[in-house]
C-alpha cells in the first residue's frame, strides 16, 4: 500500500500531474457538448418524425 502512495505522490509532485488533470478537464467539457448536440440533434430528429408521422 505504501508503494501505491509513493507512486501516486510522485505523479502529483511531477508535472504530469497538471498535464493529466488538464486533459481529463478537457475531456470532460468535450463530452458534456457532445452529448448536448447529440441530444439536440434527437430532439429535432424526434419533432420531424412526429410531424411526418402526422402528415400521414
Amino acid at each position: 500500500m505504501k508503494t501505491l502512495a509513493k507512486s501516486v505522490k510522485k505523479f502529483l509532485v511531477s508535472e504530469d500531474g497538471p498535464t493529466a488533470v488538464e486533459y481529463a478537464v478537457m475531456l470532460a467539457l468535450i463530452i458534456i457538448v457532445c452529448l448536448t448536440a447529440i441530444t439536440s440533434v434527437g430532439t429535432t430528429a424526434n419533432t420531424t418524425f412526429e410531424g411526418v408521422a402526422t402528415a400521414m
